[in-house]
């Protein structure tokens, strides 16, 4: 099964209200599921894709603190022979790493998963939440 959000965690990581994920649903916008149980599900794809169109939308980031912890959105994972860099958006903050693609593999990194990105000077280190 994909990893997938509840409606209240997906408004949460979109900053919008549950009742605007439920609209976007009805629209078409959004794609969603529902559990056995009736609980609805939005795919975790299609919120790092509505996170990702929205940071089409957005100009440069300029960060200026020497250390800070973002916690956000996978949005993409591009995979090299050695090394590999992945995309994440922390509310308006788009962050990219250079990491090795060891790294991403063996923590299994892909897009619409949460994770940190720790920024200390020039040096990105993502990390995943238990």
């Amino acid at each position: 099964m994909d990893e997938a959000y509840r409606v209240g965690e997906a408004a949460a990581v979109l900053g919008v209200r549950v009742e605007t994920i439920r609209r976007w649903e009805r629209a078409g916008k959004i794609k969603g599921r529902r559990t056995a149980g009736g609980q609805r599900l939005i795919p975790a794809s299609e919120v790092a894709r509505l996170l990702a169109a929205r940071r089409d939308r957005q100009g440069p980031i300029v960060a200026a603190s020497a250390r800070n912890h973002f916690a956000g959105v996978i949005t993409e994972v591009r995979r090299d022979k050695v090394a590999a860099t992945v995309e994440l958006l922390a509310g308006p903050h788009r962050i990219l790493a250079l990491i090795t693609r060891e790294s991403v593999d063996e923590m299994g990194l892909k897009p619409g998963m949460h994770a940190v990105a720790t920024v200390k000077a020039t040096n990105v280190i993502i990390e995943v939440p238990q």
